[in-house]
Formats: C-alpha cells, structure tokens, sequence
C-alpha cells in the first residue's frame, strides 16, 4: 500500500467561511527542484506527480478536482471571474478560459481558486459581507501594470465590494534585499509614478521591494492598512520551504496561494 502523503500549507487568518493558504514544498510527489509538492504543469514537472499532488490537496480541501482552479498566468492584468457559468463549461473550454489570466475572483462557495508563483507575489482578498474573494499574480510586469488596484476595482464593480470591508494578505514573494534588477525595471516602475523612496533602495544595482508596492497599491484603493498583511517569508531566502525561480532555475516547482469559500 503505497503511504499517504499530506501537503504542508501555511494557512492565513483572512476571516470565517473561508480557508487561504499557500503550499510549502514538503509534502508531495515531485522530485528534485520540483520537490516535493507542485501542481503547476506550465512548468516541466512530471505529470503523474501533478496528478498525485493535486489529488492529495482536493483531499485536504474535501473538494473534487475540478474545483481546483489555477490559470496559465502571462504576467499581464486579465482577471476571470468564476461563476456558476464557468463551472458549467466543459474541461477544454475551462482551460481556453484560464490562458492568459494573472488573477481569478468568485463568490461560488467550495471552489478553490490559486495562483503560481516562484518569487513573484501571490496576493490573495476576502470581501466577508458580500463572500467573495479574489487570488492575485503579481510579478513586477504586473505590479507596475497595478494589476492589484484593478483587481480591488473589479470586485468592486462585479460583487459590490467595499475597499473599507476587504481583508488582504500578501503572501510569500521575493523581498526588498533580494530582488536585483535592471536599470530599465526600475526606470518603468518610476514612469508609471511609484514612489521610488518608498520601494528601492540603491546598493550594487537596484533593488525592488515587490510586497511593498503590492501592499501600496491596496492602501491606495482604500483597503485600511490594518487589514493587509504581509508574509515575512522571502522565497529567495527560504527556497527550502517555498520554491524560487532565481534560486532553483525556471525548470523547478511552484507555490500555490489560493482561497476558499466554504
């Protein structure tokens, strides 16, 4: 009998009637710079570990696969809404519908939606009067395209949500000390009007504080600042718990941040 495997999450306190966590990398079927558990398949992983993987977190979750929802993310700003109409949709048309999306949001209880990230930040939104939620994809190209303010203003517009009502959690990215970049990445951060003193600090080259500008970017659109946190875990830094893509190589596994209504 082959032993049960239980993914290890770390688990967030975003409210009652829903469940918000990422997945740690101990836990799963993947090998080498996938291990062990991943469950993106965009990234070269062997399939029969993501099937294993996912199973075992459909399990923990007490929801059937396709309830498990995770988009291919082009680092742009689309965001899909999860609806009754969508669930309704047969596997391929899902997955045409979920190519080149970077954030999903529903108000449909028992569906698990996540994003997939390897450095990049996972930013995840619960709207407790009006039970919606949201998963968000930031990396940098998205963080400068403030694809976190556009997802606020589309809850706000398709489920009535209130910033003053939403509960916010940032969760484990790339932080300030260890995300180098070009001249030309901070040049576009400066162009689209970030407060540069705010989210960089010079050392070698320029360094990029990703959380922060995410965390801003709420705190603009009305969110309180009592109501966002921020994970302390930096995936460059603690890669033997969470994947990162500048430590482990692009051909490694993912982290997994996602929300439930329940």
């Amino acid at each position: 009998m082959e032993k049960t495997i239980n993914p290890k999450l770390q688990y967030y306190p975003l409210g009652d009637g829903m469940t918000a966590f990422s997945t740690m990398r101990q836990g799963g079927y993947s090998k080498d710079n996938y291990g062990e558990f991943n469950i993106n398949c965009y990234c070269g992983d062997d399939k029969e570990a993501i099937r294993k993987n996912r199973e075992a977190l459909c399990g923990l979750l007490a929801i059937d696969d396709d309830h498990l929802l995770m988009p291919h993310q082009v680092h742009l700003t689309k965001i899909a809404q999860i609806d009754n109409t969508f669930l309704s949709l047969t596997a391929d048309e899902r997955h045409q519908a979920l190519e080149g999306v970077d954030a999903l949001m529903t108000n449909v209880e028992g569906v698990c939606i996540g994003v997939s990230t390897a450095d990049c930040i996972p930013v995840l939104l619960y709207d407790p009067v009006h039970r919606a939620v949201c998963a968000i994809h930031a990396g940098w190209r998205g963080t400068v395209k403030r694809i976190t303010e556009q997802a606020v203003e589309q809850m706000t517009y398709v489920y009535g949500s209130r910033p003053a009502d939403i509960m916010a959690q940032i969760g484990p990215g790339i932080h300030l000390d260890s995300f180098e970049v070009g001249n030309e990445v901070y040049e576009d951060f400066a162009n689209e009007g970030f407060d540069m003193q705010a989210i960089s600090k010079r050392k070698k080259k320029w360094h990029i504080d990703l959380p922060e500008c995410n965390r801003l970017q709420l705190v603009s659109t009305g969110i309180p600042a009592d109501q966002i946190a921020v994970s302390q875990v930096c995936t460059f830094q603690q890669s033997g718990d969470f994947f990162s893509a500048r430590r482990l190589g692009i051909n490694s596994g993912r982290i997994f941040t996602a929300v439930i209504l329940l």
